[in-house]
């Protein structure tokens, strides 16, 4: 890594590599400009949760894989963030899957697309892994949105049934539920409108919870009733516990 990589040792080193992924992939035009404000608001609330996987997180997260793994059609939308921080899990996923990933960004640019593509082109072939990569050419559109956003593939998210969609904004998450997808949810905010839109929300941090999917999904979970408001509580209530566990008078 570059000169600004974290040091291993140091106590919390992983969300140092974060934050050293989002610094490389703004050098490299990936990033819009408010790509470290919505990060570090998801520090916050990962700082609250412990910066842990909480056990109704990982109960979501195998909710999640259980109906990517019964999908017909199930696609991985990605923006810049999701990009920076866990592209190679992504893909990774998405392998397990035989699925594609789709780049759809709220700030779409012809340069920051291009910088978006050919970051995860790369990382496919030093990874040797055949995922189709989609976002090139948007062909549709997501009824109920306007602007760069409403932009996807046809036979990408129009087609899917099941789609994750970490850090998602919620317009567009409401949009997607609205066409009667099933709307897997990564957001460390689980009060966000994408949180209480989703079908299946998981209250964690990215690269945890790509690393726990990639785990989950070859044990080819069955699917199981879900449901997310009992799921958004118990994230709550761990975060109001943290918080009265932690006031110094």
């Amino acid at each position: 890594m570059g000169k600004h990589a974290a040091d291993p040792s140091h106590p919390r080193y992983r969300s140092l590599l974060m934050r050293y992924r989002l610094e490389e992939a703004a050098e490299k035009g990936m990033l819009a400009g408010s790509a470290m404000i919505a990060h570090g608001r998801g520090e916050a609330f990962d700082y609250l949760l412990g910066e842990q996987t909480i056990p109704s997180a990982y109960e979501a997260t195998k909710a999640a894989a259980a109906r990517l793994v019964a999908a017909k059609n199930p696609i991985i939308s990605l923006n810049g963030n999701v990009v920076a921080l866990a592209g190679e899990e992504m893909l990774r996923i998405a392998a397990l899957l035989k699925c594609p990933v789709e780049i759809n960004i709220f700030y779409r640019t012809p340069e920051r697309m291009k910088a978006l593509l050919d970051h995860l082109n790369g990382l496919s072939d030093e990874l040797n892994l055949n995922v189709e990569i989609l976002g090139a050419s948007p062909d549709g559109k997501i009824p109920g949105l306007e602007g760069p956003r409403a932009k996807c593939h046809a036979a990408g998210i129009l087609a899917c049934d099941v789609i994750l969609v970490p850090l998602e904004d919620g317009d567009r998450c409401e949009a997607l539920v609205s066409m009667g997808k099933q709307v897997l949810v990564i957001d460390l905010n689980p009060l966000s409108r994408s949180a209480k839109m989703g079908s299946v929300t998981m209250v964690d941090e990215l690269s945890r919870v790509a690393n726990n999917l990639i785990e989950i999904i070859p044990k080819q979970p069955d699917v199981e009733e879900w449901n997310n408001n009992v799921g958004l509580q118990s994230a709550l209530d761990h975060i109001v516990k943290s918080m009265g566990n932690n006031i110094f008078l």
